[in-house]
């Protein structure tokens, strides 16, 4: 058999939702078992700490959670505590071990490549890959003919027609990443093809089978997420040229056209903007832990000029996203099956579970960025907006979740400015907070253009239509009118998290 048949056979899920026992009957290219160490942090996943296990301890890397089992290649690694002996060189050994035994180096806190973050790049997938490998093309087809299969009515047909394939030939992070993202949106088209009013229960097992197993792969919920929609769907057209929005396009579109394309790439340079924001991050808790306060100094105003440019870079949604575009056409795809009145009861994932599923839309909360900055600065919101976030954490790639509880678990900036007395950190603290709530406050300027007017100006438009508009020419979405695509009331939300982001400054 070749390997194009192998792939096209049919493949069973073997494994019920609910068995969260064991992961064994499901391959994928990350999963391992051994012994740490040092201490080993597990995973912080559905709003539970991440905790401390102890040297030695026997671990299975997967996750023993519902409503999905994730395998977390990376969340299992041996982490050193904050203290002393993350301060040790490099070349630091084991206990009982001489110089020249072959021993390990010890990891310094927070290097990025632990992450899978990019000095580069930051959080946004390097290098994306374009294409899967040949057996694979029944899905690049239709993914890469989304928009039209989608404005003629002919994506759910063409779903019914597509072979049912194996997963077990996709290799490596960079393809996997490209199989979830094509996948993710021909579901998204899928579910939503005829509008809020025209939903399906089921997703069909040729598509949520192999939906399910990618994701279990990454880690990732079977849904579109930030990670899919904006970090690994980007390429530059000329791979000479910086990264600037006329030297990028998207890999995978969905309808919306050039304001499709405007959102998605102008959200990668505000993630891009964010780099040396995080990478400040990363020199500053170095710097706490070795007492520097010139270089804790020097990179809290390397993160204020961070968050400031990501703000500026925000503001090129303007000039590249139709409002109007973005509330008729775009919004709609980027909807979850988790507090959505348009889907009470979920989706079922047929072949998976036979009982439904619910899973949030894409939202800007489940960028990693802000979170991090967060848990940096100490920022502290409600318990109602903080367990809305913690459940975005669960739309993250494991290892960038695993980023943010490593902040979490680092010594405190704001007790150590305070401590210290210095007004200078004071004043470089403060304008870090200030630069955050600044870009929030921006958020909020951009959501109430492209949803509030532009929600107000589609019902007037279908009040003088007479009822005769569809959804992709200007029909107001009635179960998004006061939510976000993430599940959250919107203003509510937006304006709490900016309102105690602003509380976080340090009194004088």
């Amino acid at each position: 058999m070749t390997v194009s048949e192998q792939v096209q056979s049919s493949c069973k899920y073997t494994q019920s939702p609910s068995d969260a026992a064991s992961c064994g009957s499901l391959e994928h290219p990350c999963s391992s078992q051994g012994r740490s160490w040092g201490r080993v942090l597990t995973a912080p996943t559905h709003g539970h700490r991440a905790r401390w296990l102890p040297t030695g301890t026997e671990i299975n890397v997967c996750s023993m959670t519902t409503p999905y089992r994730q395998p977390l290649p990376v969340f299992a690694r041996t982490l050193q505590p904050w203290g002393s002996r993350a301060l040790l060189p490099r070349t630091s050994q084991r206990p009982g071990m001489e110089a020249g035994d072959g021993a390990e180096e010890t990891p310094l806190p927070l290097e990025l490549s632990r992450f899978q973050l990019s000095e580069e790049y930051g959080f946004l997938l390097p290098h994306p890959l374009t294409e899967l490998p040949a057996p694979y093309s029944p899905w690049m087809e239709i993914a890469h003919d989304l928009p039209q299969l989608i404005a003629s009515h002919r994506l759910r047909s063409r779903v019914h027609q597509m072979p049912q394939l194996s997963t077990r030939h996709l290799q490596g992070r960079e393809e996997l990443h490209l199989a979830h993202l094509v996948l993710s949106f021909i579901t998204m088209g899928y579910l939503w093809q005829e509008g809020e009013e025209g939903t399906v229960k089921v997703l069909p097992q040729n598509l949520a089978v192999p939906f399910w197993e990618v994701s279990q792969a990454l880690g990732l919920p079977p849904i579109l997420s930030h990670a899919d929609f904006v970090l690994a769907n980007w390429r530059r057209k000329n791979p000479n040229r910086p990264l600037e929005i006329e030297n990028l396009d998207t890999i995978i579109s969905l309808p919306g056209g050039e304001s499709l394309r405007g959102f998605i790439l102008v959200t990668l340079l505000v993630e891009k903007a964010a780099v040396p924001g995080i990478k400040a991050i990363v020199q500053a808790i170095r710097a706490i832990l070795q007492q520097d306060e010139e270089t804790l100094h020097k990179a809290l105003q390397e993160l204020a000029g961070a968050i400031g440019d990501m703000s500026e870079a925000l503001k090129q949604m303007h000039d590249y996203v139709d409002p109007a575009v973005f509330y008729a056409v775009i919004r709609i795809f980027l909807s979850g099956w988790k507090d959505n009145p348009a889907m009470p009861d979920g989706l079922i994932y047929e072949g998976v579970s036979d009982q439904p599923m619910a899973y949030s839309g894409g939202s800007a909360a489940q960028s990693t960025v802000l979170h991090a900055f967060d848990e940096f600065l100490g920022i502290r919101h409600s318990e109602e907006s903080t367990t809305f976030l913690h459940r975005m954490r669960d739309y993250m790639p494991p290892p960038h979740r695993a980023f943010v509880e490593e902040i979490h678990c680092a010594p405190s900036l704001k007790q150590h400015v305070l401590s210290s007395g210095d007004a200078r950190l004071c004043a470089a603290f403060n304008q870090c907070v200030s630069a955050l709530a600044d870009l929030r406050s921006y958020h909020i300027t951009i959501v109430t253009k492209y949803i509030t007017v532009a929600a107000a100006k589609a019902k007037a438009e279908q009040a003088e239509l007479g009822n005769r508009a569809g959804p992709s020419t200007g029909k107001p979405l009635s179960a998004l009118e006061s939510k976000g695509t993430g599940g959250s009331h919107i203003f509510c939300f937006l304006k709490s998290v900016r309102d105690t982001t602003r509380e976080g400054m340090i009194s004088a």
